[in-house]
């Protein structure tokens, strides 16, 4: 091994070393420059000849014919050779061709080295002697020049030309000979190192240049195919290098014709002739400058037809410098659409919350001098869910939309954003004054009041809308939400479609409802509520079957707080479940005390069943009570099945298969409670007070209930009607057949647990008949 520029290179002794490439091309060298072989075969034939002339040897003349043979035979495989597809030869063809060069040339060799073998031993004539020696001499010298591309002819023709000669000249038993012969060997062995010297050198060199090559291909191949654009100025800002992504880019013509031009003038010639304005060459200098200089990390610039590109630079160490750019027009536009995904509302356009709150901002931030009175308005559709109910999610859509955009259309100078769901914000700019900015606001409600088209269907829409209005110095984006919710939750307490303003004495309403919010919560983690019980009674009167837990919460100052109320604010505060776990809790425990007939009922929220967590509080009240789950009745309600349906009825199925009974509450006040009968696990329809309003005195109410028992009984359900206070609607409840149990006033209103084994026990004695006495 030998080193050269830091690098190791192996010897190339063994061709399998060698790169195929290169092996070909040191064979293919042997093939080469046939003029010397024309010269060589010339020589040795008139040399031969010269000697047969002088000693009368026809030997010498079979020779000479012998090398025009071997010449005429090499000169037809070099043909052949030429007319090879060098570009389909394997390694084991190129050895191929290296043995039959090897073979002819070794011929040569081998008729010099006998001849002059010949002349030593046979002939002993100082002519033939100097003749044969010189011309054979003379060619293991050219076997330097011509034969380095293979090491086998070179040992070939060395040991070729010289074994006859050395063996002749011992065979002859002459000293000064001999003592020549033996000089012929370190001859033979510097022929073949120069030989194979020269052979490794090229080799050497051969790789190099193929290395350089390589790695100058790789440069270029990178550099004109990297993402970047890429320039690279000398001190005087001259253009060194420049890839085709940045020619691209900037729309400059070819990189083969820019090296050492100006950047500047080649970036005012980009301007003139392509899309670049006049004004960004000399923005993209300085900005480079400033980047170099450490002033800016990189710099953004866009162009026309929507082109953005991100500039970076550094300075190299002779003062000139290298820019780094990339087309980052998606990455912008990409940008730009999350922004806009971020700031408006996918199914309207309008500005989000978030985005509203900054343009109200922005725009008081630019008139912050202007006095005058601002307005604040939320907007809510009424009963909006029951169009999604009925016409499905899309039409819903659809309707929002049209709904915003008369919203806009009427709204003018107002900024319009979207709250949630169905609710809607407007903010209304400076108006000259109060009377003037209460009549905008209203005619803005007055207006998009009304029908709607959506999906070829007719809608007739109310929106509720509460405002404030405000000094704009005044004016803090959370605070004055909570007013305008107020005056909303105002609008909509007294009819469809209103508009309340905000008025100081709802803020005193608000406060007492956070405080009553707050003395909730401590009752709730205290466990200050309680439980009583609502019986469930067979038709007849005669037995109580279930018994339903109702909550109740008596405030320490103000009393019992209806559960409407208290129920509603729990829900609002998001600690209904604990509520639930606490009913269920003493519900179960309470049913353990009461007769074993007698199941107990307890309501779930929709926010118990958005999870599976009600599975495990479930499991939990039964075990720790002891209560089988026979015993133990759920009543869930439309609202529950709104959010997740599929879900909902998984829940309830897990329930179901554990013993547990299902039931649906307040049955028939929904838009789509009869398709709830068939594709939910329900064990109990229970009929809703509304359903007995009139009974009495309208048939077609009754035939309604009487139909709806029905159609529950065909789905093998089981038929509970509430609200029964009357002993008229008792009557006519049992004439037609149309319930299974009665829940109401009529026999009992809601009592404490004790009293439900009370009345179990006074039930059971009057319907066990007295025994009569015997007569003696």
């Amino acid at each position: 091994m030998f080193r050269r520029t830091g690098k190791v290179w192996m010897k190339p002794h063994n061709p399998n070393r060698v790169p195929t490439d290169v092996y070909l091309s040191f064979v293919s060298s042997l093939f080469g420059n046939r003029m010397t072989l024309v010269a060589g075969v010339a020589v040795h034939v008139v040399a031969f000849l010269a000697v047969a002339a002088k000693t009368d040897s026809p030997f010498y003349v079979l020779l000479s014919i012998a090398f025009l043979i071997v010449f005429a035979g090499r000169m037809i495989t070099f043909r052949m050779f030429d007319k090879v597809d060098k570009s389909t030869l394997s390694r084991e063809r190129i050895e191929h061709w290296e043995t039959i060069y090897v073979i002819g040339a070794a011929s040569t060799a081998a008729i010099l080295g006998i001849g002059s073998g010949y002349a030593i031993f046979f002939l002993q004539d100082p002519f033939a002697e100097l003749a044969c020696t010189a011309v054979t001499m003379a060619s293991m010298v050219s076997v330097v020049g011509r034969n380095y591309g293979s090491q086998k002819a070179i040992d070939l023709q060395t040991l070729a030309c010289c074994l006859p000669m050395i063996l002749c000249s011992l065979m002859a038993l002459d000293f000064y000979r001999t003592m020549l012969s033996v000089f012929l060997i370190p001859f033979g062995l510097t022929t073949r190192a120069m030989a194979n010297g020269v052979r490794e050198f090229l080799y050497e060199n051969v790789i190099a240049r193929r290395e350089i090559t390589q790695i100058a291909d790789r440069f270029d191949t990178a550099l004109n195919n990297m993402p970047h654009g890429l320039v690279m100025v000398d001190p005087e800002n001259r253009i060194q290098v420049i890839n085709r992504k940045a020619c691209d880019l900037l729309k400059i013509g070819d990189p083969g014709r820019l090296k050492d031009r100006d950047l500047g003038a080649v970036l005012r010639y980009g301007a003139r002739y392509s899309f670049m304005d006049s004004t960004q060459p000399e923005l993209i200098l300085r900005q480079m400058t400033h980047v170099a200089e450490g002033k800016l990390s990189r710099t953004l610039i866009h162009f026309p037809e929507d082109l953005s590109l991100e500039f970076s630079a550094s300075r190299r160490a002779d003062g000139g410098a290298v820019l780094i750019f990339e087309d980052v027009s998606s990455r912008v536009k990409a940008e730009q659409k999350i922004l806009h995904m971020v700031r408006y509302d996918a199914l309207t356009g309008l500005p989000n919350r978030e985005y509203f709150s900054h343009l109200v901002q922005d725009y008081l931030n630019k008139h912050h001098k202007k006095r005058g009175p601002v307005g604040f308005m939320v907007l809510d559709i009424d009963e909006f869910k029951h169009v999604n109910d009925m016409r499905g999610h899309i039409t819903g859509d659809h309707l929002l939309c049209n709904i915003a955009n008369r919203i806009e259309e009427q709204a003018r100078k107002a900024i319009v954003g979207r709250l949630m769901g169905d609710q809607f914000i407007l903010f209304f700019p400076h108006a000259k004054d109060n009377e003037a900015l209460d009549a905008e606001i209203r005619r803005v409600h007055a207006a998009i009041q009304g029908n709607y088209e959506a999906d070829d269907v007719t809608f007739l829409v109310s929106l509720s809308a509460g405002f404030a209005i405000l000094e704009s110095d005044a004016f803090a984006m959370d605070e004055w939400s909570i007013k305008a919710d107020l005056a909303l939750s105002e609008a909509k307490s007294k009819e469809r479609g209103g508009i309340a303003g905000f008025e100081r004495e709802m803020d005193g309403r608000y406060i007492e409802q956070q405080k009553l919010k707050a003395d909730l919560r401590e009752a709730v983690a205290n466990q200050g509520l309680s439980v009583a019980y609502q019986p469930m009674f067979k038709a007849d009167g005669t037995r109580i079957e279930c018994a339903e837990a109702l909550s109740r919460w008596v405030h320490p100052e103000k009393g019992s707080i209806p559960p409407d109320v208290f129920i509603r604010l729990a829900e609002e505060m998001g600690i209904i479940s604990e509520i639930t776990r606490f009913v269920l809790m003493k519900a179960c425990a309470d049913c353990m005390t009461w007769p074993e007939h007698v199941a107990v009922s307890v309501n779930l929220s929709a926010r118990d069943l958005r999870d599976a967590d009600i599975l495990a509080v479930v499991a939990q009240a039964l075990d720790n009570s002891g209560l089988e789950p026979e015993r133990l009745h759920l009543e869930i309600t439309e609202s529950c099945l709104i959010d997740e349906p599929a879900a909902v009825r998984a829940i309830l199925a897990q329930l179901r298969a554990s013993g547990i009974t299902i039931a649906i509450d307040d049955f028939g006040t929904g838009f789509s409670s009869l398709s709830y009968l068939d594709t939910l696990p329900l064990d109990i329809v229970k009929i809703d007070r509304s359903f007995l309003r009139n009974i009495v005195e309208d048939g077609r109410r009754l035939k309604l209930l009487r139909g709806t028992v029905n159609l529950a009984r065909e789905l093998g359900l089981k038929i509970v009607t509430e609200g029964v206070e009357t002993t008229e609607q008792l009557a006519l409840l049992n004439k037609y057949r149309a319930t299974d149990l009665v829940q109401g006033y009529v026999f009992s209103p809601a009592v404490p647990s004790q009293n439900i084994v009370l009345l179990s026990q006074s039930l059971s004695r009057r319907s066990t008949p007295r025994k009569r006495p015997r007569v003696a």
